[in-house]
């Protein structure tokens, strides 16, 4: 495994001298917008292990994605290797459909300290919750970013993250949508505290995502990539396009439904993912 490997595959050639808040930016940046978060391997017999060289193979060599796990763990390992201050954190995801948050932790982010301050870097949440930048670990404070406002809110130790939505304007449609159903216009993302974990507090957590039959990433073939403006979405046969602040406070979003072979074709077009077996989304 070789840094300079991984920085060819995220399209990164600046300094790195610095472990610095700049240089952070930057590499989590590159990141966000070469790796795609995906599931594809569950839907086309392959295992996910959540093994470094493993993953490091996999997205850096054979140019693919990854889920929370990987990406976040692929991403830590950078990051510890130009010498910043890293340590992971478990998070309990929000399920709108329920309103309540996983029971147990379903979720893998980082910690960077740098001068003194805490940040949180998470390259592994899909689609329009993903912050863009490194957020400050600060209580009640909003924090504005391309994708939409986000912030933490902390209670007794239980640090909450969430992000204020934005409308939507789809074309087609002649009045724009907000997410459903209505709850307000505060999205809840996750929970989490401060305990440090290892990489192997999430390996039941990994085997069990993938025999779980009730959860969403076994329910649906998900593939997102953050882009310049915006982001690219392929969720089954379903791919979505959304670029953000297209007007004041509205993100604009195309929806388009493909065939198989449209499928296979947009996964190398966009995301620059060719598989290895078939899909079956």
């Amino acid at each position: 495994m070789n840094i300079q490997e991984y920085f060819t595959r995220i399209s990164y050639n600046e300094s790195h001298k610095e472990a610095d808040l700049q240089t952070l930016t930057v590499i989590f940046q590159h990141h966000i917008q070469a790796i795609p978060f995906e599931n594809l391997s569950m839907h086309c017999g392959e295992t996910i292990e959540l093994d470094l060289q493993t993953i490091y193979n996999k997205i850096v060599r054979k140019k693919r994605g990854g889920w929370c796990l990987e990406s976040n763990y692929l991403l830590f390992w950078a990051l510890q290797e130009l010498g910043y201050d890293i340590c992971m954190l478990g998070g309990n995801s929000y399920k709108p459909a329920e309103r309540a948050y996983s029971a147990e932790i379903d979720h893998i982010l980082l910690k960077v300290v740098i001068k003194g301050n805490s940040y949180i870097v998470d390259a592994g949440f899909p689609g329009p919750y993903q912050a863009w930048q490194p957020l400050m670990l600060i209580s009640g404070k909003d924090q504005p970013q391309i994708p939409g406002i986000f912030r933490f809110m902390e209670d007794k130790g239980t640090w909450y993250f969430e992000k204020v939505k934005r409308k939507h304007y789809i074309p087609e449609q002649s009045v724009p949508f907000t997410d459903m159903p209505k709850l307000g216009n505060i999205r809840k993302i996750y929970t989490f505290t401060l305990e440090p974990r290892h990489i192997n507090d999430f390996q039941e957590l990994n085997t069990y995502l993938q025999v779980s039959p009730d959860n969403i990433l076994q329910k649906k073939s998900i593939c997102t990539l953050q882009t310049t403006d915006g982001l690219y979405a392929l969720v089954g046969w379903t791919f979505t396009e959304m670029k953000y602040n297209y007007m004041e406070d509205l993100d604009l979003v195309k929806i388009t439904t493909l065939t198989d072979e449209e499928v296979e074709k947009t996964l190398k077009d966009k995301f620059n993912i060719v598989l290895e077996n078939k899909l079956v989304p």
